[in-house]
């Protein structure tokens, strides 16, 4: 399949796009299709190094610009992408498999943190209180914390950057971006958009890069090393988030953390049924289920679980493996063979264990890393799935019969990002609101992202806010000055 533009794909070092310093590139293969279609540079030690400079001899300029003129660059990068909505689908859709609908879906949601963070450049507030104890006055200011590496996943490879980018740069940080090696295409574009806007704008060189590279391991220890590196931000799995936070040790810089999660559904004996099916689709199969906060377990009332198993079983037969620029398909492939497999072992376990396969199950052959979308029922609480993160279109039911004992099952894991509860009774709702634990909670919702909500986890699924007007804090830091 043939990108609809033509896109960058040598290494963005502020303004200046070229190829990396050793002259190496790395393929990026159509999931769909196994076919390579681009070789992207491959950036190496000089290239990272020579963008910290850049960014640290920026970061000064940058932060002393006017709120107003970071959000009018904020507001002028929206509309840019906005007009190149089709490219950045298409493009997604290439490098990363979901299907054309759900990619333009992830334009509009990662573009309008772009929006959202324009309008908050300029409510960047201190304060000032008279000291209670008399005597003096209490005054704070908040200031940039410097450059930024943001570090982005492969399965949201725009939005998962735009809640890094936005609020970095509407708090005055200079950033540096590692996009995934598996979707680096993406993120060229948009340092294509940047760099139209912010030169005009007359924005430091440095303000943004892009490095693409398969030396992620390398550039984040490296970097993390120096000093002048302020802020790391990360989206992906919690074993490397964790190194990532070791890393920050040193120079003890600031640290925020999207990672893994295991949402459970809870569905209560009152719930509606017809709600909770279009819920359950929406949060499983969004992104073909690789996504951090897709339903994991789904939980239902013994009363209902006999008529929302068929229910979402003649649901899931209805997807249609296929290519993403199709418009028949409805599912795409994952993202890589080592991923389909993964989805493809979790599911063989469980079924070792006694699971029952209602609907897929079985790795289709052919081209393309596809797996069938999938319903386990009768799943040993011990199984692999029940604990493990699916990311896969992997749906597995399980009954019970007094709600207390439900959420203890949704709560009996070490990660806390996401959770969705459903009922009809107000009480009933305040209850899973607040029992089910999880930095995240959906009540007869099972779309619960939002830019203007602070989107992150707790336990092991990390730490720090991205969207709302918690989001920019991530990138402040506070000083207090004591007036006499």
């Amino acid at each position: 399949m043939r990108l609809r533009a033509t896109i960058p794909t040598g290494i963005r070092i502020g303004y200046t796009e070229r190829p990396a310093s050793g002259g190496t590139e790395f393929p990026v293969v159509d999931p769909a299709t196994e076919e390579v279609v681009a070789h992207v540079a491959n950036a190496t030690s000089p290239d990272w190094n020579e963008a910290l400079d850049l960014a640290h001899a920026a970061a000064p300029t940058l932060a002393a610009m006017p709120a107003r003129a970071r959000s009018q660059a904020l507001r002028e990068i929206f509309e840019a992408v906005k007009e190149r909505t089709e490219d950045f689908a298409t493009t997604m859709t290439v490098e990363m498999g979901k299907p054309l609908a759900e990619a333009r879906g992830e334009v509009s949601y990662g573009n309008e943190y772009f929006r959202w963070f324009s309008e908050e450049a300029a409510r960047i507030n201190g304060r000032v209180t008279p000291a209670p104890a008399g005597g003096g006055t209490i005054a704070t200011t908040k200031h940039p914390v410097g450059p930024v590496l943001a570090i982005t996943p492969w399965n949201f490879p725009l939005a998962m950057a735009t809640r890094k980018i936005a609020p970095a740069l509407a708090a005055g940080c200079p950033i540096l971006v590692k996009p995934a090696a598996e979707t680096p295409l993406t993120l060229l574009l948009l340092g294509k958009v940047l760099t139209d806007v912010l030169r005009r704008l007359d924005f430091p060189d440095g303000t943004v890069s892009i490095l693409p590279t398969t030396h992620a391991a390398d550039l984040s220890a490296e970097l993390m090393a120096d000093a002048r590196l302020k802020k790391v931000t990360f989206t992906g799995s919690t074993a490397v988030g964790k190194t990532l936070v070791r890393q920050s040790a040193d120079n003890l810089q600031r640290t925020s953390m999207e990672l893994g999660g295991n949402a459970p559904f809870v569905v209560a004996g009152d719930a509606d049924l017809d709600l909770v099916l279009e819920a359950a689709l929406a949060a499983k199969m969004r992104n073909g289920g690789e996504a951090c906060i897709a339903a994991n377990r789904f939980l239902v009332h013994e009363d209902l679980a006999k008529e929302f198993t068929e229910r979402l079983t003649a649901r899931m037969s209805e997807f249609v493996a296929g290519h993403g620029l199709d418009d028949s398909t409805t599912l795409g492939p994952l993202i890589t063979a080592e991923q389909r497999d993964r989805v493809a072992t979790l599911v063989k376990d469980a079924v070792s264990g006694g699971a029952t396969v209602l609907i897929g199950g079985e790795t289709p052959t052919g081209a393309g890393y596809f797996y069938p979308a999938t319903v386990l029922t009768n799943v040993s609480p011990t199984s692999r799935i029940m604990h493990e993160e699916i990311f896969g279109p992997v749906a597995t039911v399980t009954s019970f019969h007094n709600l207390d004992q439900a959420v203890a099952t949704a709560n009996d894991t070490p990660f806390g990002l996401a959770a969705y509860g459903f009922t009809e009774n107000i009480h009933t709702a305040k209850y899973l609101a607040s029992a089910l634990n999880a930095g995240m909670v959906g009540i007869n919702r099972g779309a619960i992202s939002d830019p203007a909500a602070p989107f992150g986890g707790i336990q092991q699924s990390g730490f720090g806010r991205e969207g709302g007007s918690e989001g920019i804090e991530e990138y402040l830091e506070t000083r207090y000055i004591a007036l006499q």
